[in-house]
């Protein structure tokens, strides 16, 4: 299994109306996961990392204006640090996704936390506001 993370905030009880009507609430967590799953098979032949990290390195670098290429460093460096990398393969055979983002909250305790997460200092708790269903 591999698991894959996206954005992610902790909620306090304090952003809650229901807080002070009741005082029966908890800290949790907003997050976003996917858990892929599959057979892993692992390889460090040379010639099949210096393909995989060529391909991907051209992937990422698609876009900027100066391009740089696995081939603009020495080619023993490049053996050198492939030396270093194990490359791994997992077909996915079953993904699992998971989105909470305090959809199990009434309308006013998630304006709460919205609020709460738009004023953090924490660029990544301000995504997570973003994605809280508002209404």
């Amino acid at each position: 299994m591999a698991i894959f993370t996206g954005p992610q905030a902790y909620v306090t009880p304090s952003w809650y109306v229901t807080k002070q009507e009741t005082h029966k609430v908890v800290p949790t967590w907003n997050y976003v996961a996917v858990h892929a799953y599959g057979p892993v098979e692992f390889f460090d032949d040379p010639d099949r990392l210096l393909d995989v990290v060529t391909r991907l390195t051209n992937l990422h670098e698609q876009t900027r204006s100066e391009r740089w290429a696995v081939t603009d460093a020495p080619a023993d460096f490049i053996k050198s640090q492939l030396r270093g990398t194990v490359g791994l393969r997992m077909p996915i055979t079953r993904l699992d996704g998971k989105r909470k983002m305090s959809q199990n909250r009434n309308a006013a305790d998630r304006a709460g936390v919205i609020e709460g997460l738009s004023r953090s200092d924490r660029p990544e708790d301000r995504v997570v506001a973003s994605l809280i269903p508002y209404g």
